[in-house]
């Protein structure tokens, strides 16, 4: 009898958790006609969404963790396979040529609005209180989304770079909270961590968070050896969702960061000079103080030399060569400036400079070979050139 009243309790449990949230998988449409796989955690009554964007070497799966638990506290939750992996349609990410990656990074941007569109459609969804949240390369897919959706409330990043308009979309909204994270061995870049810190600051709202782990790898990764990870997420979206959910349009007193105040001055006009006089100071106290990620004034040069600034591209490349001196695309980039401007000796040498760097550089080896092949290339016309 005990066995039977133990059952029962158990399977009354089951139930009870069953009616509570749900899990659904289900098959979202891009503008193409592409399948897109997509799994959608219900919460048991009318809530918030959550969109929820995976690495590039993972699957959707890789969120669950955080979905399962933010349906469990009255928040609903959408993962999604990127097109080109897991059970979604299109060519292989995996393996795939340049050519076919590039093609799936132009067919994103659309697929990932038809997810959105999808989240806000869903009954009990509260279309006016959504969040976003993305792994890696999910950092800049989620801010490309983000930037369509102004009104989004919050965003989650894991262990990713973004372009200058991420940045940019950061900077400008005070009165939207992020939350950060990123740890000190991750596989594939050893200033990860730096990097999510420095994104963090760059936010003015007061509400933003950055966590950071001396172990855990990348992204979604953390959540094995630290599943603390998914309950502080979730408790970030609760908070921002839920419990006091966030005005974009309150009037608030933004943070003000040494990050923050970089990035102001380097977009202003003439705003290089003022920035590397900043760098400088900084370093002359601490020999060792990270004051910008690489990437960020990588992109906000050649931003600059498409604008047709070249003056100030050079600058900005030259201000990230000497922040790191061990960078091979740095002097690749700084190499680019100096075409530009048809100095063609200053090209040559930072390109030579690039080769030379590149066998002790620690980045990406795909990243690495194709660097290779490229600083090969300008140095034999850059070399005809000058006979």
């Amino acid at each position: 009898m005990i066995r039977i009243l133990i059952s029962f309790a158990i399977l009354g449990a089951s139930l009870a958790y069953s009616q509570s949230t749900s899990a659904k998988d289900t098959d979202i449409t891009a503008p193409d006609g592409t399948k897109l796989r997509a799994t959608f955690f219900a919460a048991a009554k009318p809530g918030p969404g959550v969109l929820l964007l995976h690495m590039c070497n993972t699957v959707r799966k890789s969120w669950e963790p955080v979905a399962k638990e933010l349906s469990e506290k009255g928040i609903n939750a959408l993962t999604i396979d990127n097109r080109g992996f897991g059970e979604s349609g299109g060519p292989r990410f995996e393996g795939g040529t340049p050519e076919v990656r590039q093609e799936l990074f132009q067919k994103w941007p659309p697929d990932f609005e038809a997810a959105y569109q999808f989240l806000i459609s869903q009954p009990g969804v509260d279309r006016n209180r959504i969040a976003l949240g993305g792994g890696s390369c999910g950092v800049t897919n989620t801010l490309k989304l983000a930037g369509s959706h102004p009104d989004v409330k919050a965003l989650v990043l894991l262990s990713g770079e973004t372009d200058a308009a991420g940045i940019a979309f950061i900077a400008d909204r005070p009165t939207m909270p992020i939350f950060t994270a990123g740890a000190a061995d991750d596989e594939y870049s050893p200033v990860t961590l730096p990097v999510m810190q420095w994104i963090s600051e760059i936010s003015g709202s007061p509400r933003t968070k950055f966590v950071g782990f001396k172990d855990g790898r990348h992204g979604t990764e953390i959540f094995g050896p630290h599943p603390e990870l998914v309950h502080q997420i979730v408790g970030f979206l609760v908070d921002s969702l839920v419990t006091s959910p966030v005005d974009l349009k309150a009037k608030v007193s933004p943070r003000e960061t040494e990050a923050a105040k970089f990035w102001k001055l380097v977009n202003e006009p003439g705003g290089a000079a003022k920035a590397a006089a900043l760098f400088r100071e900084k370093r002359r106290h601490d020999p060792n103080a990270f004051v910008f990620p690489e990437f960020a004034v990588n992109f906000l040069g050649y931003a600059k030399l498409e604008a047709g600034d070249k003056q100030e591209a050079i600058a900005l490349f030259k201000l990230n060569a000497e922040a790191y001196p061990r960078s091979s695309n740095a002097q690749d980039s700084l190499s680019d400036g100096y075409l530009a401007m048809g100095q063609n000796d200053l090209a040559l040498a930072a390109e030579q400079k690039c080769l030379e760097l590149l066998p002790a550089d620690q980045i990406d080896p795909g990243f690495k070979q194709q660097l290779e092949v490229q600083a090969k290339q300008k140095i034999a016309k850059l070399t005809s050139a000058t006979k």
